[in-house]
This record gives structure tokens, C-alpha cells and sequence, in this order.
């Protein structure tokens, strides 16, 4: 696989950082959890809806084919241990508030002065330097500084909704993978490491260029219900049915209007479709809005299936995963057990991912760890006893 030989300290916890491990661990990374001797470890352990054999979904889905090493590195003992680690690491990847790790003795001065080859991504809500530097934020905290919650208002209401997905989490986890493979590519040329401040502040304000339009071009805020990502564009809209179903239009493209509006023979509307989002196209969003609340789902599968537009109706994640076509992309797998877990998205032709479905017990490779650093037994003996792995 194209990580093979590649090792990983994660020191992260929750979405962005471990998500991010994972991937690289489907791909034949050797990712070690650190996680701290506090009885819990890695926080998702104990979140959420848990699965037949008592294990958190989520902490499956973050956690397969990583090593779990816990250790307490407010203890000298821990440290010792992780430095000796650190010397023989790729990447190291920790999201803990700024100044923590210059704390704890291992920020990236410290341990690039004993690997000079070390990649070292720093994962934080908004970054190592800046006003907001210190302020405690989980994704929707982010969101809402980010100015994404505000685009997120009903086009009814005005008012602002919780996202339903983790944009800051996902886009930094994205973004760390990317900076963390150009450091190693870097690496392969230079032979050293580099430090990679990541914040997912700026993943966020990074992914927006399809919606600061009004922002750079006349220097005004947002409005989402005109805008063409949000409502704004009649081709782009979400529409109710007769039987309560709700039915996406999806593509703004003069040529899916056309198609859609021939079909129902209604070209005399196109001017609207090719005008720019916002309330010179309410004629055309009035005439869907009436046309699909006059029959139910299964008309207007038949209505639209030999139609040449996006379209879909919304359904629901359970309902995503049962599709044959998540199976046919092996983005459902099942263990050996009968525990589902979502599949890796990216499919290389050569070298594919082969994800290890098993997850860690809290801390079973601890003493494993130790003991390939040369580590005596007496050593570990005495640091397992004290609870500092």
C-alpha cells in the first residue's frame, strides 16, 4: 500500500485528527493512538450509539487498524517513553489547545531536535497565532465565527440552523492529509520535516469561494435565499410532493432547465432559468412548487427518469448506506462479526486501500510499544503498576 513503512502519532481526539489517521492507516499506515492514561482515552470510546458488541460507531468508524498506546505524559516516565517513540515517527498529529504540547515537553522544537525528519501537524480550532488563538471551540463554535452557520438560515425564517454536518472537522481533516502528504513528499527530496499549523477556521474560510460573491464583489453580507447554493435558483431547489416526499432539483445548467422545462412543456419559462439567482427567478420556482405538489413520489420517478437533469429525492442516511450502489463502492464494509463501517473513499487503481477492521483495546499495545524501543521490563513493569501506561 502507498503508506506502508509510514509511521503516525496521533495524538488527536473526536472527528478531524483521527478521521484523518484512519485514512492514512487504510493505506498501510502504522497509526499509533496515544491516548491518555485518564481511564477513557480517545473521548469517542464512550460517545454515542454503540453497536452490537458494545463498541461506540463512531469510535469504530475513527479507530480501525490504529495501535492503542496509553501513557501519561504529565510523568517523566511518559515523556521518556514518547520521546524514544517520537525518534522513530513519520508524523506526529495532535490537536490539543495551544501551548499544551510546549507544556507537556514534546512541542515540535523539542522533538524535530531528535528527528529531524518529522512531520508535525498541529489540528486546532483557530490556529497557533491570532486573537482567537486561545478561545475553546468545537466545530459548531468554528462554523459560526466562520460565517457557514449564517448561510445556513431557513429561507422562511431568516434564522440561522445548527449544520448538520461537521464542515470544520471534515475540511480540516481534509486539509491536514493534504499538507501532511506534501510534507513527506517534501521530505523525500529535502530530507527534513516540516511543522504544519493547521486551523479549522481556515479550512473553512478556505472552501468558500463559491459564496463570497456578494462578500468580495460589493463588499455586502450574505443573503442565502437569493443565492444560487442556497435557494436563490429555481434549478437548485428543494420541492415538496403530494405525499409529503421532497424532491432536489439540482443542476443550474441552461441545458438540464431546458430539458426539464420541454418536458413539461413549458419553454415560455426559460428566461427565468437563465437570469441570475434571487427573486427574478420566483416565477419559476412558483411553477415547480405548484406542479410537484399535484402528484406523488412515484409520479414523478416515472415523470423524470428519462429526463436529462439533477434530480433526486431526499432520502435518509440509513437509506444511503442500504443503496446497492454504496455496496458496489465498498462504501459499506462488514467485519467478520457482522459490524458495519464505512468504506474508504479514495480508490487507487494500483496499491488499493485494505482497511483492518479491527479496533484497539484501550492501551493493548502499550507494553508491545515499550518493548520494540528497547525499553527493560523492569521499566515497564514499574510504569504499568504506576498507571503511566
Amino acid at each position: 500500500m502507498k503508506l506502508e513503512g509510514v509511521r503516525v502519532l496521533d495524538l488527536s481526539a473526536f472527528l478531524p485528527g483521527p478521521h484523518m489517521t484512519m485514512m492514512l492507516a487504510d493505506h498501510g499506515a502504522d497509526v499509533i493512538m496515544v491516548e491518555p492514561a485518564n481511564g477513557v482515552g480517545e473521548p469517542t470510546r464512550a460517545i454515542g450509539h454503540r453497536d452490537a458488541e458494545d463498541v461506540s460507531v463512531w469510535f469504530r468508524n475513527i479507530a480501525r487498524g490504529k495501535r492503542s498506546l496509553k501513557v501519561n505524559l504529565k510523568d517523566e516516565g511518559g515523556r521518556r517513553l514518547f520521546r524514544e517513540l517520537a525518534r522513530t515517527a513519520d508524523v506526529l498529529v495532535e490537536a490539543f489547545r495551544p501551548g499544551v504540547v510546549e507544556r507537556l515537553g514534546i512541542d515540535y522544537p523539542t522533538l524535530s531536535d531528535i528527528n529531524p525528519g518529522l512531520v508535525y501537524c498541529s489540528i486546532s480550532a483557530f490556529g497557533q497565532d491570532g486573537p482567537l488563538r486561545d478561545k475553546p471551540a468545537h466545530d459548531l463554535t468554528v462554523q459560526a465565527l466562520a460565517g457557514i452557520a449564517a448561510l445556513n438560515r431557513g429561507l422562511e425564517d431568516g434564522k440561522p440552523a445548527a449544520p448538520n454536518m461537521p464542515a470544520a472537522d471534515a475540511t480540516a481533516s481534509l486539509m491536514a492529509a493534504a499538507a501532511i502528504l506534501m510534507a513527506l513528499l517534501g521530505r523525500a527530496r529535502t530530507g527534513r520535516g516540516d511543522y504544519i499549523d493547521l486551523s479549522m477556521y481556515d479550512a473553512l474560510l478556505a472552501w468558500t469561494p463559491n459564496v463570497t460573491g456578494p462578500v468580495f464583489g460589493d463588499d455586502a453580507h450574505p443573503e442565502p435565499k437569493a443565492m444560487r447554493s442556497f435557494g436563490g435558483a429555481a434549478m437548485y431547489h428543494i420541492y415538496e410532493t403530494a405525499d409529503g416526499e421532497f424532491l432536489v432539483l439540482g443542476g443550474s445548467e441552461a441545458k438540464f432547465a431546458r430539458n426539464l422545462l420541454s418536458a413539461f412543456g413549458r419553454l415560455d419559462l426559460m428566461p427565468h432559468a437563465e437570469i441570475e439567482p434571487g427573486p427574478e427567478q420566483e416565477p419559476l420556482r412558483r411553477f415547480f412548487r405548484e406542479r410537484f405538489a399535484e402528484h406523488a413520489r412515484p409520479y414523478w420517478e416515472s415523470f423524470l427518469d428519462p429526463v436529462d437533469c439533477c434530480w433526486a429525492f431526499v432520502r435518509s442516511l440509513k437509506d444511503a448506506f442500504a443503496d446497492p450502489h454504496t455496496r458496489q463502492r465498498r462504501m459499506l464494509l462488514t467485519d467478520e462479526r457482522g459490524n458495519r463501517h464505512i468504506g474508504p473513499p479514495i480508490k487507487f487503481a494500483v496499491e488499493p486501500a485494505q482497511p483492518n477492521l479491527a479496533i484497539p483495546e484501550y492501551g493493548e499495545h502499550s507494553l508491545e510499544i515499550g518493548r520494540s524501543l528497547g525499553i527493560d521490563e523492569r521499566t515497564l513493569a514499574d510504569w504499568h503498576a504506576r498507571g503511566v501506561i
